[in-house]
């Protein structure tokens, strides 16, 4: 599968599943006993997170049953067997699960096509905003909000002065205290899971620094959104395109997600 033909039809089963999986987080979300386990990385994993795991790969298996997937919470797929796929799912069926155990509402449903390295496609859903976030690259890229859907598109948006930041509301790492400083004077903003790169698809921020620790699942579905809204995620230092399933491990290197006027600023 050397080219591949993904439309908005099928973009919209994905946008479907994502709030299916949406519904059944809530479920959860209503329960006074999230059933929180630990898993080996020390990572929490909550019953919602299986649940919506659960939802999205029936749904993913009855649509697109020729497309292999990769969920976070079925990751143990060997690296000979991934390096043979072209295309795949890569999905995170719970996003921000910090975020969720806290109740703050920042957590998200991501999916995402990946096609020779490249995400291609994505849907990123907070069920608790309502906000759908959906993107195919070369396409465009929409947001679904209380039954009304609007058209991102940040390609001819300038920087802001000051410029806006956003970053993780769980993690603050010394690298992007580093990278602010050669910003110079910004204003900064904190959020939690995937929305932060849903931000600057939606020109409520200029740029994301990541300089820390990411798994693939956790930036794919997002990337996908910002990209098709005119927006890049390269490596940082490297300005190289953040890419998908290049190597044994799953870890992104650091990287930068930010509108094309922010690379283009002087």
């Amino acid at each position: 599968m050397s080219n591949i033909v993904f439309s908005k039809t099928d973009l919209q089963k994905i946008v479907a599943l994502a709030k299916q999986a949406g519904e059944a987080i809530m479920q959860v979300y209503a329960q006074t006993d999230l059933q929180i386990e630990v898993k080996q990385d020390d990572s929490p994993v909550t019953a919602a997170d299986i649940a919506s795991h659960n939802v999205i790969v029936a749904g993913l298996k009855q649509h697109f049953a020729e497309i292999a997937v990769m969920s976070e919470e079925a990751a143990d797929i060997s690296w000979a067997e991934r390096q043979t796929w072209q295309t795949y799912w890569l999905i995170d069926p719970l996003d921000g699960t910090k975020e969720f155990i806290k109740r703050n509402g920042e957590f998200t449903v991501n999916i995402a096509l990946i096609h020779q390295g490249k995400a291609i496609a994505g849907v990123v859903y907070a069920p608790v905003l309502g906000k759908c976030y959906s993107g195919i690259v070369g396409q465009g890229a929409w947001l679904e909000l209380n039954g009304q859907v609007s058209v991102l598109d940040i390609s001819d948006t300038a920087v802001q002065s000051p410029p806006i930041v956003v970053g993780s509301r769980s993690h603050v790492s010394p690298d992007v205290a580093s990278y602010l400083q050669t910003i110079g004077e910004h204003q900064m903003l904190s959020v939690g899971s995937s929305l932060k790169f849903c931000m600057v698809a939606e020109g409520q921020a200029d740029v994301y620094p990541r300089l820390g620790l990411t798994s693939e699942w956790d930036t794919a579905a997002a990337q996908a959104v910002l990209e098709s809204a005119g927006g890049l995620v390269v490596e940082y230092p490297a300005l190289t395109p953040l890419q998908y399933n290049q190597k044994e491990n799953i870890l992104n290197p650091y990287f930068i997600a930010a509108s094309s006027a922010w690379f283009a600023r002087k």
